[in-house]
């Protein structure tokens, strides 16, 4: 049977969707999945990983997780946030969130890793806050100043370690400068970012996209093979906690025109502008 992905199909996986959040405590299996959305399992995985990206089963992974950090940054305990987001007991939350986390739940709740450094500068586009942990960088974004910049950090890891790291971050902040500057197209940083498994496709999508060259969220959305979740792959640029490196910066709409950017349009300009000057 061809896979069908017109305007009813898609709002149907969308509805679908809706389903399997508001029903993390339930046993969503495909069997289950394809008696709510009217189609047989095997059909209805094909269509999901279609329209959606993913599998139901990884979407509904992905969902629980998601929930999971919200309880926990909330200040509920383990076993609440647990509940909430649906895991029926404590080995399956540690055998499938803590990978996605990067960590056990524990360590998230505490703000997430032990020790977070960090340094500012100034940069053609403003401020520039970089900051990483002994992994690798975890966060970095721009602001009109270091007050507003930490500031933003210190909300993403609330009860992490944070404190200033100039001395050893320094090297890595040199190589982004020279970045800046377009002096060097390719950043090759560490990086220890927590992602759903979309949100990674999207930006391994992101980092295929050459120096100087744009792509509109579309011809994102079709390069990981979901050619109708164009909302989520905006969704997923939106979220993506170390801009630059993972260069959101180079996704445009269809119209050609700049569309959302954490970090300013104005911002987004000026990195095009010098990555098609320098390219």
């Amino acid at each position: 049977m061809p896979i069908t992905t017109d305007a009813d199909t898609v709002q149907l996986i969308a509805d679908l969707c809706d389903y399997i959040r508001a029903h993390l405590d339930a046993p969503l299996t495909l069997a289950a999945l394809g008696r709510q959305a009217g189609m047989s399992p095997p059909h209805l995985q094909r269509v999901f990983k279609r329209v959606v990206g993913v599998s139901p089963r990884r979407f509904a992974d992905a969902c629980r997780v998601e929930l999971l950090k919200s309880e926990l940054r909330r200040g509920n305990t383990v076993t609440t946030a647990m509940t909430c987001a649906g895991y029926g007991s404590s080995s399956r939350l540690y055998e499938r969130a803590t990978d996605r986390l990067g960590m056990t739940p524990g360590q998230y709740q505490k703000g997430g890793p032990v020790a977070i450094r960090f340094t500012t500068a100034k940069c053609p586009l403003g401020r520039v806050i970089l900051a990483a942990t002994g992994q690798g960088v975890c966060w970095l974004s721009f602001g009109d100043t270091d007050k507003q910049t930490e500031a933003a950090l210190r909300a993403e890891f609330p009860r992490a370690d944070v404190a200033r790291g100039d001395a050893e971050l320094k090297p890595w902040l040199d190589e982004l400068q020279r970045h800046f500057a377009g002096e060097q197209p390719h950043l090759d940083l560490p990086l220890d970012v927590r992602a759903t498994a979309f949100q990674r496709r999207v930006w391994d999508a992101l980092l295929a996209i050459p120096y100087g060259e744009t792509r509109s969220y579309k011809e994102v959305a079709e390069a990981i093979g979901a050619p109708k979740a164009v909302r989520a792959v905006a969704r997923a640029c939106a979220t993506n906690p170390v801009a630059v490196v993972v260069p959101c910066h180079r996704v445009i709409g269809t119209d050609g025109k700049l569309h959302g950017y954490a970090g300013g349009l104005h911002r987004k300009k000026k990195l095009l502008e010098v990555e098609k000057k320098k390219s």
